[in-house]
C-alpha cells in the first residue's frame, strides 16, 4: 500500500510525496539494503552528473524552481536515475507516484491518470508519474501516456537503460526532454564507498572498534563497481558483513578479503541493445586505426559478454574486405581461416584464432579503395540501370545474333601482344570512368603499377583497331 505524506521543500513550500512504507524505515535500520539507506536526499549530496546538475545547469535550475516538465533519464544501471527522480519529488509541490513498467501495465497507468485528473480538478495539485524501465513498455503501450502528457494532467519522468531513439515511439519522444546520465567517475564511487563505511561504522555497537578499509581494498571495490553506485554499495555491504562475521573487528579490510567476497565481474554487454553496437563499432574502429591493444580489448569484451563468436567472425571478415582490402589480400584469407578454425575448435581454443585474425588485421596496411570502388560502381549501376552491353562484347550463339552485329569487332586479348587490345568494356555514357583508385600502401602499390602499365599498353596506337 502506498501513502502520501506532507513534506517541506528547500524553498519552504509544502509538497507531498507518494511513497512505499518501506521508505519510512529509519536510515540506520540494518534490514534495509545499504544502497537504499545511502540514497541522497538533496542535490548537494548527489554525486556525479555535473553536466546536468552542476551549479547553473538548466536541469538543476529547473528542479530547484520546481518547474520540472516531462522528461526521460537515459543511463546505465546505478547512475542515479531513480535517485534523481526522488530528488525531484523533494523540490516540487506535485504528488509523486512511482510506477514500474516491469511489474505494472496500462491498466495501472489509467488508474494513475484518473487519480491525477481528480487531484487536479479538486485540489489543484499536479502529479509526477515516475515510470521506471519505461523501455519495457512496447511502443503501442507507450501511447497510453501521450494525451495526458500533452494535456498536462501528468508530468512523466521515465527512466531507461536503453537508447530512447530506439525504444520510445516518436510521438512520445517528441514530448519529452532526454537527459543522458553517464557512469559515475571513480572518485565519485570512492566517495560513496567511504561514506557508506562511515555509516556502517557509526551503526556499530559502542564496544566495537571502527573498521578500516585499506586503499587497495577501496581500489578493488571501485573497479568492481564499473561506475555503478548501486553495485558499489551492494559489494561494500557484502564485504562488510563478511568482515564482521570473522570475529576480528580490529583487522582492516584488505584487497584479499574483498576479492574473496566479490563474484567475478560480469562485462557490461547487451547482445541485442545499444552496447552491442557500441562495442562492435569500437572493435572495428580499433582495427581500422591499427591499434592492436584496443582491438584485442574490445574483442575480449564481446567474448566475455557472451557474444556469438560467429557474429564476431563475420564482422572480422567484413573488416578485412572494407578496411584492408587489396593493400593485403591475405587479410581476407586469414579472417576466413579464423572463422573456419573457430568452427573446428570451438570454445575456448577457437577464440585464439579470432584474436590472431584481429591482430593481423590491426597491423596490416590499410586501404578502403575496394570499398569505395564498389560503392561508386553500385551508384553508377543505379544511375544508369538500362544501358545496353556494347555489341562487340556480346556473345553471338545464333546466326540471327551474328547478323545483328553481336560480337562483331571483338578482339581476343590473348591474341594481342601484351594481352590488352584496348577496346571498351563499358557503355558509352560510362566510358573513362575510374572507380578503383589504389593507394601506395602494401600490395595496392603493386596494383597501382599494374593498372598504370595496362592503361599505357591500351593507349599505344598499335593496340587500337
Amino acid at each position: 500500500m502506498e501513502i502520501t505524506i506532507p513534506q517541506f521543500t528547500c524553498r519552504g513550500r509544502i509538497s507531498s510525496v507518494t511513497i512505499h512504507p518501506s521508505l519510512l524505515a529509519d536510515a540506520g535500520d540494518a534490514s534495509i539494503p545499504l544502497a537504499h539507506r545511502m540514497r541522497p536526499d538533496k542535490l548537494e549530496t548527489f554525486l556525479g552528473q555535473s553536466h546536468l546538475l552542476g551549479v547553473g545547469k538548466p536541469l538543476r535550475e529547473t528542479i530547484e524552481r520546481g518547474t520540472v516538465g516531462s522528461m526521460v533519464f537515459w543511463g546505465p544501471p546505478g547512475s542515479g536515475k531513480t535517485t534523481l527522480a526522488h530528488l525531484i519529488a523533494n523540490y516540487t509541490d506535485r504528488v509523486f507516484v512511482s510506477f514500474s513498467a516491469v511489474t505494472e501495465g496500462v491498466p495501472r497507468v489509467r488508474e494513475v491518470i484518473k487519480e491525477a485528473k481528480q487531484r487536479q480538478n479538486i485540489e489543484g495539485r499536479d502529479t509526477i508519474l515516475f515510470c521506471d524501465e519505461i523501455h519495457r513498455f512496447n511502443k503501442a503501450q507507450q501511447d497510453a501516456f501521450l494525451p495526458w502528457v500533452e494535456k498536462g494532467v501528468i508530468t512523466l519522468i521515465g527512466a531507461t537503460t536503453e537508447n530512447p531513439s530506439f525504444e520510445l515511439n516518436s510521438a512520445l519522444l517528441s514530448r519529452l526532454r532526454v537527459f543522458v546520465l553517464e557512469p559515475l567517475e571513480s572518485e565519485h564511487i570512492a566517495a560513496i564507498i567511504h561514506k557508506s563505511v562511515d555509516h556502517l561504522t557509526n551503526n556499530l555497537p559502542a564496544d566495537h572498534m571502527a573498521k578500516k578499509l585499506l586503499d587497495d581494498a577501496l581500489s578493488l571495490l571501485v573497479r568492481h563497481a564499473d561506475g555503478d553506485a548501486r553495485r558499489a554499495l551492494n559489494a561494500t555491504e557484502a564485504v562488510w558483513e563478511y568482515a564482521m562475521s570473522l570475529g576480528s573487528p580490529s583487522e582492516p579490510i584488505t584487497a584479499d578479503l574483498v576479492e574473496s567476497v566479490l563474484e567475478r565481474r560480469v562485462a557490461r554487454y547487451d547482445k541485442i541493445g545499444e552496447e552491442h553496437f557500441n562495442i562492435i563499432s569500437a572493435l572495428h574502429k580499433a582495427v581500422r586505426g591499427s591499434d592492436v591493444e584496443g582491438a584485442l580489448y574490445w574483442l575480449a569484451r564481446m567474448i566475455e559478454g557472451g557474444e556469438d563468436p560467429m557474429y564476431i567472425a563475420r564482422r572480422v571478415v567484413r573488416m578485412a574486405a572494407e578496411d584492408i582490402g587489396l593493400a593485403d589480400p591475405r587479410a581476407l584469407q586469414i579472417a576466413l581461416a579464423a572463422k573456419e578454425a573457430y568452427h573446428f575448435l570451438g570454445i575456448p581454443e577457437g577464440e585464439l584464432a579470432l584474436a590472431e585474425a584481429v591482430i593481423y588485421l590491426a597491423t596490416a596496411p590499410k586501404s578502403n579503395r575496394t570499398y569505395q570502388a564498389w560503392n561508386r560502381a553500385q551508384q553508377a549501376a543505379r544511375e544508369h540501370p538500362t544501358e545496353l552491353v556494347p555489341k562487340h562484347i556480346r556473345n553471338a550463339p545464333t546466326s540471327l545474333m551474328k547478323k545483328l552485329g553481336y560480337g562483331e569487332g571483338y578482339r581476343y586479348d590473348h591474341d594481342e601482344e601484351g594481352y590488352a587490345a584496348g577496346q571498351e568494356y563499358l557503355p558509352k555514357v560510362l566510358q573513362n570512368a575510374q572507380w578503383y583508385k589504389p593507394t601506395d600502401q602494401g600490395f595496392e602499390k603493386t596494383l597501382a603499377e599494374r593498372i598504370a602499365w595496362w592503361v599505357d599498353r591500351k593507349k599505344r596506337p598499335d593496340r587500337n583497331p
